[in-house]
């Protein structure tokens, strides 16, 4: 199966789980709680999701430094998270922080990203959206651990992969 066609597949099958993303997600907020990961991390990226991904909203509240990535261009910078009042719409109607940009001297203190994708396969190769927003960003933090976020629906036999594609560690699916 082409990226194309696998996309085209995880959109059909998002419409059919609609109505268990609010679920689904509370669960898989609650399995990130529980990695080691998480629990060592200092300073995480993670995401504002779109309707169709895994919400991390309750995520938000943890005291540690949080990051959110701002699409600026082709490239995603990333902004420390404050509160919900330092938001404001972005590129493809996301919520992203308003302060400065995180320094790209302290990407090195990133210890976790937690990485949004269309598909997931059991080697931790990922399908994006297809702009590769992430594909350009993750060789930044190769120090800091990697764990893909999605549906259950959304793990795959295979996802095909280049060789530019970095893995992540683990899917955290439910």
């Amino acid at each position: 199966m082409t990226k194309q066609e696998l996309r085209q597949e995880i959109r059909r099958q998002k419409s059919r789980h609609g109505e268990r993303f609010a679920q689904w997600s509370l669960q898989i907020c609650q399995a990130i709680r529980q990695t080691p990961e998480w629990q060592s991390a200092q300073t995480i990226l993670l995401y504002h999701a779109l309707p169709d991904e895994p919400d991390l909203q309750t995520l938000f509240c943890d005291q540690r430094q949080l990051l959110l990535p701002v699409v600026v261009g082709d490239d995603l910078v990333l902004r420390r998270y404050e509160d919900d009042h330092s938001l404001q719409t972005g590129a493809f109607h996301i919520l992203e922080p308003t302060g400065e940009n995180f320094p790209l001297r302290r990407y090195s203190e990133i210890d976790l990203v937690l990485v949004p994708g269309m598909a997931f396969d059991g080697e931790g190769h990922r399908l994006g959206r297809g702009r590769g927003y992430y594909d350009r960003l993750l060789p930044r933090l190769p120090q800091a651990a990697k764990l893909g976020v999605c549906f259950p629906f959304q793990m795959v036999e295979s996802v095909p992969c280049e060789a530019h594609d970095i893995a992540v560690s683990r899917v955290i699916c439910q």
